[in-house]
């Protein structure tokens, strides 16, 4: 949500206007640098990974959030007025940016829950976890995104002229179920989620005591979905916040505001720098997948090897088990009459 018009007597444009041209110096390389790593990112997935498993299903979901954002953000950078008519593009383009963000965030916290029973609960872990299963979890978060953002379409409805697409929600847009619902389950619920179970992750594989390669992947991994979620997401939820104080008549003083609408402006911009962070999951999962996938055809090849030897064996052993169930049965002596 981008600063708004101020219920108070305060004058802001004149920062707006500056924020502006901050804003797209921002967004501009933010748009180059994610659209470069997030088709790199799904060509890498869908074409050049062999192993299509839970995690490339997770990170493609992932990508796909990321591009739906980018899709976007242009919409975002436009900060002319648009036409009247245009009211219902614009609160489509605005739920697929929330969308966006939203799905971002619960498929992070997805991936942090799988590397907690991967981890924590072995034995729960075929059990939970398939790629059948982790594309409906997947599906269930386009399914719930999209339903959450339905109250977008009434952002603008005491608009009665031209307005400002992603700018100036009428109180629609303010209320505080709305505002409540957003803190709860967009952010604190899953970051709560997120951080327990990458600090349980990390604190079992430590005290494990073993290093290897596959346990300091997973680390890695863990570290970089917490740094994709905690570092664009905490301030622009903060943002929202203060900005939704502001709106409700709780901070009237008109410095205090304009610090905030220039803390709100910027925290919602770099809030979109999520689609370059991610960047960094991508590397870590991809290294992670090819890393697993060598391991295998080594095991799988270990058991080629000894597999022969075991088959003899077994065969072997089926033979005695038939011979003396044939001697057994030959020395039953039968009574006449039974």
């Amino acid at each position: 949500m981008a600063s708004s018009v101020n219920m108070s007597e305060c004058n802001l444009t004149d920062m707006d206007d500056k924020m502006n041209t901050v804003r797209l110096v921002i967004y501009i390389p933010i748009f180059i640098c994610g659209a470069i790593l997030n088709v790199i990112a799904l060509v890498v997935f869908c074409f050049q990974l062999k192993k299509w498993n839970v995690s490339t299903i997770y990170m493609t979901n992932l990508v796909l959030m990321d591009l739906l954002l980018l899709f976007s953000l242009p919409f975002r950078m436009y900060n002319s007025e648009w036409a009247a008519d245009k009211r219902l593009l614009c609160s489509f383009l605005e739920s697929l940016y929330f969308v966006s963000i939203y799905g971002s965030i619960y498929t992070i916290t997805c991936i942090s829950i799988d590397r907690y029973i991967g981890i924590s609960h072995a034995l729960w872990f075929k059990v939970l976890r398939s790629p059948r299963k982790a594309l409906l979890v997947c599906a269930t978060i386009w399914a719930l995104v999209f339903g959450a953002t339905a109250p977008v379409y009434g952002f603008h409805t005491g608009d009665t002229g031209d307005f400002r697409c992603f700018h100036g929600f009428s109180d629609k847009g303010w209320n505080l179920a709305l505002i409540a619902c957003l803190q709860v389950f967009g952010f604190l619920l899953p970051a709560a989620v997120l951080v327990a179970c990458s600090t349980l992750v990390v604190r079992k594989i430590h005290r494990s005591n073993k290093s290897s390669q596959k346990n300091q992947a997973c680390v890695r991994v863990i570290y970089s979905g917490l740094v994709a979620f905690l570092v664009p997401f905490t301030p622009s939820h903060l943002a929202i916040l203060l900005q939704f104080f502001v709106r409700r008549g709780a901070i009237t003083d008109c410095r205090l505001q304009a610090n905030i609408s220039v803390f709100v402006q910027l925290a919602m911009t770099l809030a979109n720098i999520t689609c370059c962070l991610d960047g960094v999951c991508y590397y870590f999962v991809t290294k992670e997948v090819r890393n697993s996938s060598g391991s295998f055809r080594r095991s799988f090849n270990q058991w080629r090897n000894t597999s022969d030897i075991q088959n003899s064996f077994d065969l072997g052993t089926q033979g005695i088990e038939r011979a003396v169930s044939r001697g057994q049965e030959s020395s039953v002596v039968k009574i006449p009459g039974e």
